[in-house]
């Protein structure tokens, strides 16, 4: 089966972003994603294909690099750089995305939601000390784990490494603002969040300070528009 612009469909679609889709699949008798970067027509074919293969390749890297610091992953099964996909391990489980949603339609498991937040803001905390920046931390990139409840951090696509705690307090900020535009009735989950960052990382406080002026800029820019 081909999808509209004529691309091989590996499995089932789930998504399409601006730079990838992502597919249901199989692999070796394992249930699987797989994710496709696809061509951009307005670039040199030649410039494309290098570009879309250093971005798989720093995707491959440093979901790997997460996974060595301690942070739980999908296992990266197989990486093709002539079809330019992923393919790794299928994570069975909700999205915090979705448990928030769901404590905001009805009642907030206090102690449901102080350890999610625990978890999120030590896996953070693990990437940022390892040098390590997720560029995507919203709610949608965090699971919830069935059988373990453990958190399993998702898409490495706009991830890459730095020790600047601009970059890290920006990695935060990310993640602050997803929660207050999608989940504000879940309460002070953040402040959660941010607690269990302080206790685990031990470059919290430089992060912490940038952090401030990361939202001073953005209440500028809203003020501004």
């Amino acid at each position: 089966m081909e999808i509209e612009d004529g691309t091989q469909k590996f499995g089932v679609l789930l998504k399409q972003g601006a730079e990838a889709r992502v597919f249901a699949s199989d692999f070796i008798g394992r249930k699987s994603i797989v994710k496709e970067r696809f061509s951009k027509k307005y670039r040199h074919p030649i410039l494309d294909a290098k570009l879309t293969l250093r971005r798989l390749n720093a995707e491959a890297r440093c979901m790997t690099k997460a996974r060595r610091l301690g942070v739980l992953t999908p296992t990266l099964y197989a990486l093709d750089p002539q079809l330019h996909t992923l393919t790794f391990e299928y994570i069975e489980g909700p999205s915090v995305k979705d448990v928030l949603l769901e404590f905001g339609s009805s009642r907030v498991d206090p102690e449901k939601l102080a350890d999610m937040a625990l978890q999120i803001g030590r896996a953070i905390a693990k990437l940022h000390d390892g040098g390590l920046v997720h560029g995507d931390l919203t709610t949608s990139n965090m699971i919830l784990q069935t059988g373990t409840g453990c958190l399993v951090l998702i898409d490495f696509g706009l991830s890459f490494t730095s020790t600047l705690p601009e970059d890290k307090a920006v990695d935060l900020y990310v993640l602050e603002r997803a929660l207050l535009s999608m989940h504000s009735s879940c309460g002070d989950v953040m402040d959660q969040i941010l607690a269990a960052y302080r206790r685990s990382s031990k470059q919290w406080s430089a992060t912490f300070n940038k952090l401030a002026q990361v939202r001073q800029r953005g209440r500028k820019r809203a003020m501004i528009g």
